[in-house]
């Protein structure tokens, strides 16, 4: 459908969901932010329309709509579009890009240009053309290439009842680490002595996100799920994890409590299988009802106290064992890339090679779902191209 962008349109609080490296962006998103992209797509006739944590979709639930505006940009100012071409490299000479090495069929040319901008993205969904060439050709001409490694992309999760849900979507749940058993790290880097939690007869509760989730045949995906990947992968290689599921984040125990309570109260004479919809997806009743050992049979109204806080635990801790990940061509997001000190993001000009702008997923910077990668793109792609431009004497951008 293409999420075109996320509809946080203050550039502080949209570059604080970058993290650390946001901080690079400032002066890229005070020429071009959300408010731009919005603006641009609008004035072209696409509709938009805005969903669940600011995701922006374009109305007629189809990325062609959003090729079809940047198609139609390209036609309308003649730009040419070469295909059928593989680049195998920059050649750079006296601090300058003086060409890139392409193949066409079997023969090998030289392309020169006055100025280059790279966009071949990271090595996220290959299928796209993101295989990481482009991290091959900066490292030769001695750029600094920040290792890549799968951010965004699905958790496969051990437990049968998980992959059983595969396709259900609950809107709104909470994600939590459980540490089982947790190795702080010495100065180095390096593990240091293992402190089993559980022989503790405690967990050690992490980081927690809420959002939308997606039950696969394997695990877990969704924007909640792909957001929290790398942290899960992070830590569990400080022991071994957990991942908690909260059904019911609004509430807590006690107050959820109550709120079953008056669902029974209700709900009296029917079972207990007809009456927990009244609360979750219909889709999950079968599941919850099981982990919490009780019998969808039985009518509410001989339901114990014990058993229906059995049942209220389990909406709130549903436990689960992350045990892998999908590979780099499942990711949505990509980490690694350009080392941003050798970029300068008031031009988005490589430092080492002023002819040449760095765009996109070839720069080392990290985001959760949610339309802040193709915001990325817009914005750094504006001012390269922008900055290229006034390289060349060409002046004001076409809108």
């Amino acid at each position: 459908r293409c999420n075109v962008t996320n509809d946080t349109k203050d550039v502080r609080t949209f570059l604080q969901k970058l993290g650390s490296r946001g901080k690079f962006l400032f002066s890229t998103f005070s020429q071009y932010a959300v408010t731009e992209s919005l603006n641009f797509f609008e004035s072209h006739g696409m509709k938009m329309k805005v969903e669940n944590e600011g995701r922006v979709f374009p109305v007629s639930n189809s990325a062609q709509s959003v090729w079809n505006v940047l198609a139609d940009r390209l036609r309308k100012y003649n730009v040419m579009v070469v295909t059928g071409i593989v680049g195998k490299g920059f050649h750079a000479k006296d601090g300058q890009i003086v060409g890139l090495n392409v193949m066409q069929k079997t023969a090998i040319k030289t392309i020169e240009a006055r100025t280059y901008i790279l966009a071949t993205g990271g090595t996220s969904a290959p299928e796209t053309g993101s295989t990481g060439e482009g991290f091959t050709w900066l490292s030769k001409i001695g750029h600094t290439v920040i290792e890549p490694d799968t951010a965004l992309v699905p958790v496969k999760i051990a437990e049968k009842w998980v992959h059983e849900l595969s396709g259900v979507a609950p809107q709104h749940v909470k994600l939590t680490i459980i540490h089982k058993e947790f190795r702080e790290k010495d100065a180095d880097g390096k593990s240091a002595e293992k402190d089993s939690v559980k022989n503790k007869n405690m967990d050690r509760r992490g980081e927690s996100h809420i959002g939308r989730m997606v039950f696969t045949r394997f695990g877990i995906s969704g924007p909640l799920a792909l957001s929290f990947s790398k942290t899960i992968r992070e830590q569990m290689t400080y022991g071994s994890i957990e991942v908690s599921l909260d059904l019911m984040p609004d509430f807590n125990n006690e107050t959820l409590d109550k709120k079953v309570q008056e669902i029974f109260k209700e709900n009296q004479n029917k079972k207990l299988k007809n009456t927990l919809k009244e609360l979750i997806l219909p889709s999950l009743c079968s599941t919850v009802i099981t982990l919490a050992k009780l019998d969808p049979e039985k009518e509410i109204n001989v339901i114990s106290r014990t058993e229906r806080l059995s049942l209220v635990n389990t909406l709130k801790d549903m436990r689960m064992t992350p045990v892998g990940f999908l590979g780099k061509e499942k990711a949505i997001v990509a980490a690694g890339g350009i080392k941003l000190e050798e970029v300068d993001f008031k031009t988005m000009q490589s430092r080492l090679f002023p002819n040449l702008y760095l765009v996109g997923d070839i720069l080392d910077i990290e985001r959760p779902s949610g339309g802040y990668s193709l915001q990325l793109c817009w914005s750094t792609g504006f001012v390269a191209g922008t900055s290229a431009a006034n390289s060349l004497g060409y002046g004001k951008p076409i809108q």
